[in-house]
């Protein structure tokens, strides 16, 4: 069985697709699967589908929810549904689990990569750590879990993931710089510091490439542009560090074409 979350729900068992079209067993399904091998509690899943005012048939529906999916993965299996509730999708005293592997949710193989390019980034290995976080970060097929209407359990899970999503992507930058690949990620951070105009580490990397680029200018734009989007959103200045960068591309320091990313400064600002 695969189920993917990073991007669309997708759910596959032998290589057919069996993901369910029913919104709510398609909450159930991925709220199962980001648990895959826990047990999730009866009050989770039904705060996931109703809040807090679920009906008073709740734990009946559920159940009915369950037993769909069960003879969903039955009918793609080739085996009863009592069997699918005895190995797969079993019953406990306080919830349901989905008995799979970490590695049978495509979340699970991703956060494997991302740990490994993390370990290698803090071994200074960024050639390694750029290939593997590259890797991870191909893993995605667009926001987590788009195409289902997530209640707060969801929420918090597809927050984590495009938290740590983001994470990956700055550390896979910061290596890329290391590697002296700066004329490589200006459009991508082009596009990100559009994304995400008032995150001061993805600007800081845009200031360095474009300034090992050859355009000083440039960078000192992408300063003035956060600068202003922060005073007028939200009526504070850059932090310290950045500022100190800013300072640094004015001053033409020579440190810059050398191994300067934001990482650095980041571990040591004061």
């Amino acid at each position: 069985m695969q189920i993917n979350v990073l991007g669309p729900l997708e759910t596959y068992v032998n290589g057919v697709a069996v993901t369910p079209t029913a919104a709510k067993h398609r909450q159930v399904l991925a709220l199962l699967a980001l648990h895959a091998g826990e047990i999730v509690s009866v009050r989770l899943l039904l705060e996931e589908l109703w809040g807090n005012e679920p009906p008073e048939t709740s734990h009946q529906t559920l159940q009915t929810y369950i037993l769909h999916l069960r003879q969903r993965l039955a009918d793609a299996m080739g085996v009863s549904k009592s069997e699918v509730g005895k190995t797969l999708l079993v019953t406990r005293h306080t919830g349901y689990s989905l008995r799979i592997n970490s590695r049978d949710l495509d979340a699970g193989e991703y956060e494997i990569l991302a740990r490994k390019g993390i370990q290698e980034m803090a071994r200074a290995d960024y050639r390694a750590a750029s290939s593997t976080l590259r890797r991870a970060l191909a893993m995605w097929r667009g926001p987590a879990l788009v195409d289902v209407a997530a209640g707060n359990p969801l929420s918090v899970h597809v927050n984590r993931l495009e938290e740590s999503r983001l994470g990956i992507v700055e550390d896979c930058v910061d290596a890329d710089l290391w590697l002296g690949r700066h004329h490589l990620v200006l459009s991508e951070l082009a596009e990100l510091t559009a994304k995400y105009p008032m995150n001061e580490r993805l600007c800081a990397q845009y200031m360095i490439a474009q300034y090992r680029s050859g355009r000083q200018w440039r960078s000192l734009e992408i300063f003035r542009r956060l600068r202003r989007t922060m005073v007028d959103e939200l009526g504070l200045e850059p932090s310290v560090w950045i500022q100190r960068l800013q300072r640094a591309i004015l001053n033409s320091d020579p440190a810059l074409h050398q191994q300067y990313t934001s990482g650095q400064l980041l571990t040591t600002a004061s």
